[in-house]
């Protein structure tokens, strides 16, 4: 009796030898997606090549067996190959992408009781310019799922225990055939944990978790800035089956100043001189985040000239000191002048050789001399 010889696994999947494990679950995929029974009912000839397509990925996909097919052809895998589903771990990935088979092969999606960590939190906070810059302790209040404390989490009535479930036997899987392989599904009835609530926690409803709202003392570090973001370790969520707690991220704003505006480190605010002061120079108080500090301002005083207050700016974040302060001189000209204050202004533009026309009073020429 005539045997049928095996196509090359290669050629099988399109793919040349060189074809690493991407471009074979890509090949795989294109294959399967063009020859899977369900989607040619009843055609015996596509069912053959999904089969051998099957066969061709679970030899290629599997680093041992492809180095021997590689080195011996089908002889090397003999025994290895053949279709048997159940040999190849990752046949849901590849299959439940493209059908919606999530449970293809025994891989369903079963409710995991494995201990698993909680969610992380978020928390929007806005700080006053001065909090961000001389840190603050904060109260705050976080709605978050905690572990019920009345069933410790097993979502049973205390004094009862979850019992096996009979839809699958505690498998948390019913498997049954289609076509001509067999499939596992999550039980419906106890949502693949394998166990069943006959008497639920009062607390909780059987869900094993309840909602509270945790108030929270939460130090704001001198130095945050917009966009800063704080980590409260554990104060997330609780875990799942023991499971540790997520972590709590407060996201920070900071809210404008009528004074001050600030820069990384560095803050900085706008001064009103008089004009006199800016040309004889003179000593003034200047508003800080500290409190009023003096200035000096020196003779010759231009109009935006820049004045640096060392060390009183915001504390740095990292590492001792703090940024500067920096001082924006604006002069202040005066909207009306005593007849005194003319002569005198007259007197100073004849010294500087400036004879303004009759029309322009010696106001406008004064705004003129200062930048006004």
């Amino acid at each position: 009796m005539a045997t049928t010889e095996k196509r090359d696994y290669y050629e099988v999947l399109g793919l040349s030898r060189g074809a690493n494990l991407d471009e074979i679950k890509k090949a795989y995929r294109r294959m399967a997606l063009k020859y899977h029974p369900d989607k040619n009912p009843g055609d015996a000839e596509a069912e053959e090549k999904f089969k051998e397509a099957a066969e061709a990925y679970g030899v290629l996909s599997d680093e041992e067996k492809r180095a021997r097919y590689d080195r011996y052809g089908h002889t090397g895998v003999g025994g290895m190959g053949g279709f048997d589903p159940s040999q190849f771990a990752d046949f849901s990935d590849i299959l439940g992408d493209l059908f919606g088979f999530g449970d293809f092969f025994g891989a369903s999606r079963r409710r995991s009781t494995r201990p698993a960590r909680g969610n992380d939190l978020r928390y929007d906070l806005t700080l006053s310019f001065e909090d961000a810059v001389f840190g603050k302790e904060i109260s705050i209040s976080i709605p978050r799922v905690v572990t019920c404390t009345t069933c410790n989490g097993s979502g049973a009535k205390p004094g009862t225990s979850p019992v096996t479930c009979s839809g699958c036997g505690g498998r948390g899987q019913i498997r049954y055939s289609q076509g001509f392989f067999a499939v596992a599904r999550t039980c419906p009835q106890c949502g693949g944990a394998g166990k069943v609530i006959k008497d639920p926690c009062a607390t909780c409803g059987g869900a094993g978790r309840t909602r509270e709202e945790k108030k929270l003392a939460v130090k704001i570090p001198a130095g945050v800035d917009e966009g800063s973001r704080l980590r409260v370790p554990g104060e997330g969520e609780s875990g799942y089956n023991g499971g540790p707690s997520g972590d709590l991220y407060v996201f920070i704003s900071v809210a404008e100043h009528a004074k001050f505006t600030r820069r990384d480190y560095d803050i900085h605010s706008e001064q009103a001189v008089s004009f006199t002061q800016a040309a004889l120079g003179a000593e003034i108080q200047t508003e800080t985040i500290d409190g009023p500090e003096t200035l000096r301002v020196p003779s010759g005083t231009q109009p935006n000239q820049v004045f640096r207050l060392r060390g009183k700016g915001v504390q740095f974040l990292q590492g001792p000191g703090r940024g500067d302060h920096y001082v924006h001189v604006s002069v202040r000209i005066p909207t009306a002048l005593t007849d005194e204050q003319r002569q005198l202004l007259e007197k100073l533009a004849a010294s500087e050789g400036e004879n303004p026309p009759e029309d322009r009073g010696v106001f406008e020429k004064v705004k003129d001399f200062f930048g006004g």
